[in-house]
């Protein structure tokens, strides 16, 4: 189990303009993810070091979009201006997690503008809408057509700055959430006031950058 993404709505100006902003701050540059065609939505990817990426989503004009939770959630934070939604942690095999949650997991995939086709297995958006600093779970097909590869560059993710209280996040994972990276940092605040992901600090050539 290991921090995969970060997942952060769009704003009013849409995906790429929002994808765009985030990349100039970090010296990433932003590449088309395609739709997500069970989830009524589309993402912009920024890939980083470690196996890791920034995923900027936004709602499509899709029916989809209200009916599936990961639509539904998307809709909401952009609704409220954008901004950051929440983590993912992917494990290897998704079946101890479905047995431990007591549900099963949805399909998920996306066609990249290239043709490739990513696909996975998700579960736990439901905790998150519900309580926004839990993580939700993946599971990928096909790791070598994860969104972080073909990048060079070194850009990481130092930090996540979590509103909440991290024995209930254990609770979820089943282990405490620094557990889930060796190198990112996870600093819980305002155990009582309304959970979520605050903010994102990350390592970059030119020195920390916090969003």
């Amino acid at each position: 189990m290991r921090v995969d993404h970060v997942s952060y709505a769009a704003e009013h100006d849409g995906v790429r303009a929002t994808a765009e902003r985030i990349g100039k701050l970090i010296g990433v540059l932003p590449v088309d993810g395609g739709v997500h065609p069970r989830f009524g939505t589309r993402n912009v990817v920024l890939p980083l070091a470690h196996d890791r990426y920034v995923e900027v989503v936004e709602c499509l004009d899709h029916p989809a979009s209200d009916k599936a939770p990961f639509g539904q959630a998307v809709k909401a934070r952009s609704a409220s201006g954008g901004g950051w939604l929440g983590w993912v942690v992917a494990v290897d095999d998704i079946a101890p997690v479905e047995k431990r949650l007591g549900r099963q997991a949805v399909d998920g995939n996306r066609r990249r503008p290239d043709g490739v086709e990513l696909r996975w297995r998700q579960i736990g958006v439901k905790g998150l809408m519900s309580d926004p600093q839990l993580p939700y779970y993946i599971q990928w097909d096909d790791g070598d057509v994860h969104p972080s590869r073909g990048s060079a560059t070194t850009v990481n993710i130092d930090s996540l700055q979590i509103a909440g209280d991290p024995q209930r996040v254990a609770e979820w994972l089943g282990l405490p959430a620094s557990k889930t990276s060796s190198v990112i940092h996870f600093d819980f605040v305002a155990p009582r006031g309304t959970p979520g992901l605050l903010a994102v600090t990350f390592s970059t050539p030119e020195g920390s950058v916090t969003i």
